[in-house]
């Protein structure tokens, strides 16, 4: 069985949430948002590494959560840096795991199956992330045209995205450009082909207060 890293990204600041921390400290419960996150991989896989990348101001602030908390999952962290891809190199340097997955700390409602079966896709195909299927119409807008698209062929993409060590390695190898907006497109960028299973519906990204309603109702 294939060791397991997985890198929690942690870096915003919860500007779209309008509050005064960022949004993996807000509470849920009795736990934060972040706390949710960790505990789904580790109820998955006790002795699976966790990684979390934190804003290096609040890195601090966070270490007294877990006090406070008593938060006893053991987990590394790191500092981020400008950009989220940044923040995965520094986590890739002490990365352990055959297999490495990447997810938001603000999606703390992916399912064990969906965990479980990213990370079989991998050892297989040696990637996978979870998709979604659009369900309302959309439209292509350009200046001052626009145009009706099939929606069957468009999917949202979720986390956690899972990858054979050495492929995400070799990709984060290239240099950082704004067009990279995921894990899965730097590494379709080495010419590899990227691998989807329909995730969870619920898997939601919380960046907005009625995202946070949401969670609220799965989680408490």
């Amino acid at each position: 069985m294939s060791l397991k890293t997985v890198i929690v990204t942690a870096g915003g600041i919860g500007s779209r949430m309008q509050s005064s921390i960022p949004k993996q400290f807000i509470k849920l419960g009795d736990k934060t948002i972040l706390e949710h996150t960790l505990l789904k991989f580790h109820a998955f896989d006790p002795n699976i590494q966790l990684i979390v990348t934190l804003p290096i101001d609040w890195i601090s602030y966070w270490k007294e959560v877990c006090v406070k908390n008593n938060f006893l999952i053991h987990h590394d962290i790191v500092s981020g840096g400008k950009e989220r891809y940044h923040s995965i190199q520094n986590a890739l340097k002490i990365a352990k795991g055959n297999l490495i997955a990447i997810h938001d700390g603000v999606r703390p409602l992916v399912s064990n199956e969906t965990i479980k079966k990213s990370f079989e896709l991998a050892e297989i195909k040696g990637n996978a992330i979870p998709v979604i299927p659009v369900k309302e119409s959309i439209r292509y807008i350009e200046k001052d045209t626009n145009t009706a698209l099939d929606r069957s062929n468009y999917f949202i993409v979720q986390t956690p995205q899972v990858f054979k060590r050495e492929i995400l390695i070799k990709a984060y190898e290239n240099k950082f450009h704004d067009k990279i907006t995921d894990d899965a497109s730097l590494v379709e960028e080495l010419g590899v082909a990227i691998h989807v299973f329909i995730g969870n519906e619920e898997n939601i990204k919380i960046t907005s207060p009625i995202d946070l309603k949401i969670a609220e109702i799965n989680l408490t």
